[in-house]
C-alpha cells in the first residue's frame, strides 16, 4: 500500500468513527459496530507505519487540537468528502435544510464537548482551520473546513490560493562555492541547535541578491523545508491584512514545512507602516525566517545573526570558468585572468555566458572575442534599464585635441588594460583596497568632444559605454540621489562598463560653505558619488562644462583630470578634414575657410551633417554654399552672431 492509500485508508477511519458518533444522535448505525472495528484496527495498522505521518495526526500535534476539536474538523472534512454526511447530518438535527454540521451537533455528538473549541482564540477559527458563516448564530452557523487544509488532510500539496500572489519559490541551487558553503553552514547549526519557541532569524547583507537567494534554499534545503521570499514593498501594511497574511503564512509554514525570505534590498525607509509591518512580522513569526538587505537592519526583539554575502571570490569565479569552458579555456591564452578583473559574475551568469560559447560557432581564434562579447551581452540588461547605452563608433584618429591630452587618454586606457596584472599579481591590491576605482574628470566647453573621448576609449578596450544624465539623476527629496547613485553602480558592476556621467555640475559645486541642511546633504552626495567611483571596478568619468564650479576637495579624488579646450583655428580645420565620411561627395570646400568659424568640433558635426541634408536635397555634393547656409542654422540656435570674417568666401 502506498502512502497516498495507506493516509486516504486512515482517513476514512476517523470520518467513519465521526459519523456513527453523529448516527448515534439518530439511534441508527450504517453497520455492525463489530465489522467497523474490524475494518478500524485494519485501517490502524496501515497507517501505523506511515511515514511521514498521516496529515491529520501531524495538524492535529502541531496547532494543539483537544479531541472534541479534532472530532469537529473531520466532521466538517466529512461533508466534503462524502455525499452520505449530508443526509446523516440532516437528520441528526431533524431538519431536512439543516444538511451542513453546526457547533449545536458538536456539542450532542462528541465526546468532551467545550464551549471554547470556537472561541477566536482556539485554534479552530485563530489558524482559520475552519469558517464559520458570518450572519449566524455560533451554534447554529454553518461550519466549513478551510479548502487549504482539506487538501492537506487527503495528502494533496500546494501553496495557499490566498498567499500565491504574494510568494514565489526560491529553487535549490545545482550547487555553492566554498564562500557561500560557509554561510550555509553556520545558519543550519544555528537552527539545528537553537531550543527557544521563536527560531533565530538569518539576516543577509550585501548587494547580491542572487547569492543571498541561493544561500538561504540550500541552508533550508538541509533542513527539509522549502524556502519562498516576499518582497517588503508587497508585504500588506494595514493591521488587518497583516494579521490575516501572519495567520496564513504561519499556518502554511506548519502544513507546508517552509521558511520565509524577506526581501528589504530596496525597501522604502521612509515609509513608516511598511517599517512597522515588518518589525511587527520579525517579533511574531515563529518560523524560519530570513532576511535580505543591502545593510544590518534592528529586529526589536528577535535574536537575529548576520551574515556578509558576496559573489563568489576572483579565485572561485576563475575555477568556475576553467572547470565549464573545459578545453577551451586552454586555448585562451591566459585570457581568463583578463575576463575575470573585468566582469565580476555570480555562478549563474557564469553557466549562462558558458553556454553561450558553447552554442556559437566561433573558429579556435576568435573564441576569445566570442567569450568577451557574450560576457558584455550578459552584463547589459540590469544597467539598460537606467542609463543610456551609447554604440562607441569614434576612434582615435576621429579625436582632434592637443598631444597633451591625448596622452592622458591613453594612459587612462592602459590602467583599465592592466589592471588586473597591477592590482592582483603585483599585489597592489592587498596591499590597500582605496582608491582602486579608476575615475576621470572630462572638463571643457560643450562640443569639445568629451562624449567622443569615452567613445575611443570604449571602442579601444572593447568596452560598453553608458552615459548617466546627473541632472535627471539628482532627486530634490533627501536620500533619493545616493539611491538612484547606489542602482545604476550595482547594476554596472557586474560587466564593468564604462559609465559616462554628464553634467556633473547639478551634483557638484562648491559645497565648503555649508549654510543648510540641503547643503550639508549635497556634501553627503557627492561624497557618495566619489566613494562609489573609487570602488568601482570599471572606469566612471565625470563630464563638466565649468571645472571652475567644482571643488578642489573634490577634484583632488579624481584619478585623471582632462582639460578638453576649445579647439584653435588649426585643430578646427583638422576636424573639418575628418568629418565627412569618405563616400560623402564633395566639391571644391576650403578647408582653411571653413576652420575661420570659431565653433567647437560639436558645432562642426552639426553643420557638416545639416549641409549634407540641404545637398542632398538638391541633388548636388556638398558645396561651400550648403555649409554657409547650415552654418547661419546653427550659430542661429546658439543665439551667436556670425561675422563676415568668419564666412568671407562661403560661396
Amino acid at each position: 500500500m502506498s502512502w497516498y492509500e495507506a493516509n486516504q485508508a486512515y482517513l476514512m477511519r476517523e470520518l467513519d468513527a465521526v459519523r456513527r458518533a453523529v448516527e448515534r444522535c439518530v439511534g441508527a448505525t450504517s453497520r455492525p459496530i463489530e465489522e467497523a472495528q474490524k475494518n478500524g484496527a485494519i485501517m490502524d495498522a496501515a497507517a501505523h507505519d506511515l511515514n511521514p505521518p498521516p496529515p491529520l495526526e501531524r495538524l492535529c500535534h502541531a496547532f494543539g487540537l483537544s479531541q472534541f476539536e479534532r472530532a469537529i474538523l473531520v466532521l466538517c472534512a466529512g461533508i466534503e468528502l462524502d455525499a452520505s454526511f449530508a443526509r446523516i447530518i440532516a437528520a441528526a438535527q431533524n431538519d431536512t435544510r439543516q444538511s451542513f454540521p453546526t457547533f449545536s451537533l458538536a456539542l450532542a455528538a462528541f465526546n468532551e464537548p467545550h464551549w471554547s473549541a470556537l472561541s477566536p482564540a482556539a485554534p479552530l477559527r485563530h489558524w482559520r482551520l475552519i469558517e464559520v458563516n458570518a450572519g449566524e448564530s455560533l451554534t447554529a452557523g454553518r461550519l466549513r473546513i478551510d479548502e487549504r487544509v482539506l487538501n492537506y488532510l487527503v495528502g494533496v500539496a500546494h501553496l495557499d490560493d490566498r498567499l500565491g500572489g504574494l510568494l514565489e519559490k526560491i529553487e535549490v541551487p545545482v550547487e555553492l562555492q566554498p564562500s557561500h558553503r560557509v554561510h550555509v553552514d553556520t545558519m543550519v547549526r544555528l537552527w539545528s541547535s537553537t531550543t527557544e519557541s521563536m527560531i533565530p532569524g538569518v539576516q543577509l547583507c550585501g548587494d547580491e541578491p542572487r547569492g543571498k537567494r541561493d544561500v538561504a534554499a540550500a541552508a533550508c534545503a538541509e533542513l527539509g523545508l522549502d524556502l519562498y521570499t516576499i518582497h517588503a514593498q508587497t508585504l500588506p501594511s494595514h493591521p488587518a491584512e497583516l494579521d490575516a497574511f501572519l495567520r496564513l503564512w504561519q499556518r502554511e509554514a506548519v502544513l507546508s514545512g517552509c521558511a520565509l525570505f524577506i526581501d528589504c534590498n530596496d525597501v522604502d525607509a521612509t515609509d513608516a507602516a511598511r517599517q512597522n509591518a515588518l518589525e511587527r512580522l520579525f517579533d511574531e513569526l515563529r518560523g524560519v525566517l530570513v532576511l535580505s538587505s543591502r545593510g544590518r537592519r534592528r529586529a526589536p526583539q528577535r535574536p537575529m545573526l548576520t551574515l556578509e554575502v558576496g559573489k563568489p571570490t576572483s579565485r572561485e569565479q576563475r575555477a568556475m570558468w576553467q572547470s565549464l569552458l573545459g578545453e577551451t579555456a586552454a586555448q585562451l591564452n591566459g585570457g581568463l585572468e583578463i575576463l575575470g578583473a573585468q566582469f565580476n559574475f555570480d555562478a549563474q551568469a557564469i553557466r549562462a555566458v558558458c553556454a553561450g560559447v558553447a552554442q556559437s560557432s566561433s573558429e579556435s581564434n576568435h573564441l576569445g572575442s566570442t567569450l568577451w562579447e557574450i560576457c558584455r551581452a550578459q552584463a547589459r540588461p540590469q544597467l539598460d534599464d537606467m542609463a543610456q547605452r551609447i554604440a562607441p563608433t569614434a576612434t582615435w584618429k576621429d579625436l582632434v585635441l592637443p598631444e597633451a591630452q591625448k596622452q592622458v587618454l591613453g594612459e587612462i586606457a592602459i590602467h583599465v588594460r592592466r589592471r588586473a596584472k597591477v592590482y592582483e599579481e603585483w599585489g597592489f591590491a592587498a596591499a590597500s583596497s582605496r582608491g582602486l576605482g579608476i575615475s576621470a574628470l572630462f572638463a571643457g566647453p560643450s562640443g569639445t568632444g568629451k562624449t567622443m573621448a569615452g567613445e575611443v576609449l570604449a571602442n579601444e578596450l572593447h568596452l560598453d559605454l553608458y552615459r548617466i544624465d546627473l541632472s535627471q539623476v539628482v532627486n530634490k527629496y533627501i536620500g533619493e540621489t545616493e539611491k538612484n547613485l547606489r542602482r545604476v553602480f550595482d547594476a554596472a558592476d557586474e560587466g564593468g562598463a564604462i559609465l559616462l556621467f554628464d553634467e556633473a555640475d547639478a551634483l557638484f559645486g562648491k559645497r565648503s560653505e555649508v549654510k543648510d541642511s540641503h547643503d550639508r546633504y549635497a556634501n553627503i552626495e557627492v561624497s557618495y558619488l566619489l566613494q562609489r567611483m573609487e570602488a568601482y571596478r570599471g572606469l566612471a568619468i565625470l563630464t563638466t562644462n565649468l571645472k571652475s564650479a567644482l571643488d578642489t576637495a573634490f577634484l583632488r579624488r579624481l584619478r585623471f583630470i582632462v582639460q578638453f579646450p576649445f579647439p584653435d583655428a588649426a585643430q578646427r580645420e583638422e576636424i573639418w578634414r575628418r568629418i565627412f565620411p569618405a563616400q560623402t561627395p564633395t566639391e571644391s570646400l576650403e578647408f582653411a575657410q571653413l576652420a575661420r568659424l570659431a565653433v567647437t568640433g560639436g558645432s562642426i558635426r552639426n553643420i557638416a551633417l545639416n549641409g549634407a541634408f540641404l545637398a542632398a536635397e538638391a541633388d548636388q555634393p556638398v558645396r561651400m554654399g550648403h555649409l554657409l547656409q547650415a552654418a547661419k542654422h546653427e550659430c542661429q540656435k546658439l543665439e551667436r552672431p556670425l561675422n563676415e570674417s568668419e564666412i568671407g568666401g562661403w560661396r
